[in-house]
């Protein structure tokens, strides 16, 4: 890499063949070819690597004991089928985090860092990644720096402890060098490219989102879950063993068999149901205008109850408006004319935009040929000035605060400090209006404001609907802040942040923070966390990204920084933030998917063990063999993975995991199919069929009665509530024919008569629909 950091800015221009007018389009595609993306390709693990680590894991372990059991007991068939059940497992795992993968990649381009550039002598947006050595860019406050630039105007100040671990920025000047990654504190410069990529300084550029490895808080839970459902199992199994040896039960056919009632305790489709659930959400959260970043973050989602908002840019449309002039000395047209005066469009400064704009919709333009003296806004004097020449006199006129301009007037009316205070009392801003030839005299006062978005009380409206706590966080003042909450439907909770930094009492109340600093915002966020709340967090700037981090659910407004995107979990790309509350539903439709499959396969684990070890203390036989309970894997496990898919509503309150709740009610529910069970071994007793019948008979119940239980348990209220959907609908129709062929035809299982596995059907879904009603009772007590 050449020594840019010593070279001249000419000499720059010089070695890159390049001039401050930037490259022309033709040249940066020729460069691009030269040098390649400004990007550094992640080494990536290897597919094949990636596809054996499903071998290695708790789960693949498990299977691979039984594997090596069976086949030194000479149980080959066994044997293969688990072989099978292992491979299959993993390949379906692989495809599906593979495309979740890729869906995420896709998402992430999307938010791709875009760079202002000097393209064919034109200011343009290009991607980050597009840029070549000898482009000129532009970079401003909260910007990640995209490449290594050279500084040839301004100066700024420069974040790099990314990258060199130095806790203070540094002033970056004319001719110094500013590394790719950095971030922008304060100022905005133009450079020139000099590095990109590989080639960069660190080596690097700036991902805007990264894929954070955050372990699934629902994963955790339900992986919990299963520990206590196998160690329940395991205690069945060993009271298994001992009872098979003092009745004289050869151990070889016990073994395999407690080790399969084991295996069935194993969720062994959840990951891959888990992922496909998220990532479909996250897809159907993009179209709406929501990019994910995090999937664990549509979790975060379903269980937020309390939501913190920037007021300005958020809730409010960050544009000031003017409201009706007060008019002293002059009429309302005069007083406009010298406000206009007193501003410039050149500024953007928006109280300057907002007089302008609200002069014009009157008709009113100033000849700024009359204006033969301007001094743009300074903040050590708080007001702008501007002297006119009206073709007779020259007329001084001030633009500024208020107590200023009475400070530097000598007419001022008498109700001029009650007229502020009667604006300020509405949550008015001020502007104050003198004009005079020596002497100056108040013209008049102009009151401002930020009037709220026109979807911002149906936002506030629809979150507490969701029973989400809507909470504004605002810099303006206290008046400002409630009469803007009065607007939009907020309850008037004001709290003061300081007392928030001591102490967390009350916090739960609190609705508005006004006078806050944005450093102020991350403590807001962990003393609502600290009172066991789950925040989300809007943002755009650079001073928001810790409260982003902070929060278990980080939202990066459309007009966000991309330090602020960097941090956010989620990244909105309308203005606003009413895409928030469709991110709440989606999260909350997925939670209701995958505590379907948790409660379904809590049930189906208790039913499973419980019966099959009773039963065989009962009729001294097992009623299911273990290549039956390999199968029902397949029929139950891996088809009711369409669950993902499932047609759910949302609930209206965030949603929770109460393991106890599951798992009790589980029991309840598991309870009443171990009964089912013993109903269907007394008909195969009954009606006399042989053993390797009521091995097919039995597994019939098992398959059939775990897919009703799926739709059983999928609405809170009736089974008919609602609409299944249509790919859970269609794997339950595929699975119960192809199983009732197996059964009648003997394919993997004994043939039984046709009568037997109508009567299957037709006995599951009877039995369902009696649980049904018990379930309702259930689920009402248990508050799932």
């Amino acid at each position: 890499m050449d020594n840019f950091d010593k070279d001249g800015i000419d000499e720059i221009f010089k070695k890159l063949n390049c001039s401050a007018d930037g490259l022309t389009s033709d040249e940066a595609s020729r460069r691009i070819s030269q040098y390649g993306p400004n990007e550094v390709i992640a080494k990536k693990q290897s597919k094949i690597i990636k596809f054996l680590k499903k071998f290695w894991a708790p789960i693949p372990w498990m299977l691979e004991i039984t594997i090596l059991i069976t086949f030194f007991l000479g149980k080959y068939s066994d044997m293969y089928i688990i072989l099978f059940l292992l491979i299959f497992n993993s390949i379906i795992s692989f495809t599906q985090e593979s495309k979740a993968d890729n869906a995420v990649e896709l998402l992430k381009k999307k938010l791709s860092v875009q760079a202002r550039v000097l393209r064919d002598k034109q200011w343009q947006l290009v991607e980050a990644r597009m840029l070549v050595p000898g482009d000129i860019v532009h970079i401003r406050l909260g910007d990640v720096v995209p490449a290594d630039i050279k500084i040839i105007d301004n100066q700024v100040e420069i974040d790099q402890s990314a990258l060199t671990g130095e806790s203070l920025s540094v002033n970056k000047k004319i001719n110094d060098l500013v590394y790719s990654s950095s971030i922008v504190k304060r100022g905005e410069t133009t450079g020139i490219v000099v590095a990109t990529g590989k080639n960069t300084y660190f080596g690097k550029t700036t991902e805007l989102v990264e894929m954070a490895n955050t372990k699934s808080h629902i994963e955790e839970l339900i992986m919990g879950i299963v520990k206590e459902l196998i160690a329940i199992d395991t205690l069945l199994v060993l009271a298994l063993v001992v009872f098979s040896f003092f009745t004289h039960v050869n151990l070889s056919d016990v073994i395999p068999f407690a080790l399969v009632v084991l295996i069935a305790s194993i969720p062994v489709a959840l990951p891959a149901t888990f992922t496909i659930a998220m990532a479909l959400g996250a897809l159907h959260m993009s179209k709406r205008g929501e990019i994910v970043t995090r999937l664990s973050a549509i979790e975060d989602a379903a269980s937020m109850d309390t939501l913190c908002m920037d007021k300005t840019g958020t809730i409010t449309e960050d544009k000031l408006t003017l409201n009706v002039p007060k008019v002293y000395s002059s009429d309302e047209e005069k007083l406009l004319l010298y406000a206009s005066y007193a501003s410039e469009r050149e500024s953007q400064d928006p109280i300057d935009n907002a007089i302008l704009d609200f002069a014009k919709s009157k008709n009113i333009e100033p000849d700024y040929s009359k204006r033969i003296k301007f001094t743009p806004f300074d903040p050590s004097i708080k007001r702008t000035e501007a002297v006119i020449n009206d073709g007779e006199k020259e007329i001084h006129i001030v633009k500024g605060a208020p107590q200023v301009i009475k400070s530097l007037s000598k007419n001022v009316p008498e109700s001029y400090d009650d007229d502020i205070n009667k604006f300020s009392l509405q949550g008015f801003r001020l502007i104050s209006i003198a004009y005079g030839e020596n002497d100056l005299t108040v013209a008049g006062l102009i009151p401002l404001y930020d009037p709220p978005r026109k979807d911002s009380k149906e936002l506030i409206s629809e979150l507490k609907a969701l029973s989400i706590s809507p909470v504004m966080i605002t810099g303006d003042n206290r008046l400002i802040a409630e009469e803007v909450a009065g607007e939009i439907g907020l309850d008037k909770e004001l709290c003061d942040v300081k007392n928030i930094k001591s102490s967390n009492a009350g916090i739960k109340n609190c609705s508005i923070f006004a006078e806050v600093f944005p450093e102020d915002k991350y403590y807001i966020v962990k003393a609502l966390q600290k009172s066991k709340k789950i925040v989300g967090m809007t943002g755009d700037g650079v001073n928001d990204s810790p409260a982003l981090k902070q929060a278990e659910f980080g939202v990066a407004v459309s007009t966000a920084t991309d330090v602020a995107k960097a941090s956010a979990s989620v990244v909105l790309t309308h203005p606003g933030l009413t895409d928030i509350v469709d991110g709440v539903k989606s999260g909350r439709r997925i939670y209701q998917r995958m505590l379907t499959y948790t409660l379904n396969k809590i049930i189906k684990t208790i039913q499973v063990a419980f019966f099959l070890t009773l039963s065989f203390f009962i009729v001294r036989f097992f009623v299911t063999t273990p290549f039956d309970v390999i199968l029902l894997l397949f029929a139950n496990d891996f088809v009711t993975m369409s669950i993902a898919t499932d047609n759910v509503s949302y609930s209206m309150r965030p949603e929770k995991w109460k393991v106890k709740s599951l798992i009790s009610s589980s029991a309840i529910l598991a309870s009443l199919l171990v009964i089912e069970g013993f109903v269907f071994l007394y008909i195969g007793l009954y009606y006399n069929l042989t053993v390797n019948e009521i091995h097919t008979f039995i597994f019939d119940m098992l398959v059939f009665s775990g897919q009703f239980t799926v739709y059983m348990v999928r609405e809170r209220k009736r089974f008919y509530q609602s609409r299944p959907g249509t790919i859970l609908m269609l794997s339950s129709v595929i699975d119960i024919i192809v199983i009732s062929s197996f059964s009648y035809y003997g394919i993997l299982v004994s043939a039984i008569p046709l009568t037997f596995v109508i009567a299957s059907v037709a006995i599951t879904f009877v039995w369902m629909v009696f649980m049904d009603t018990i379930k309702n009772v259930v689920f009402k007590h248990y508050k799932l």
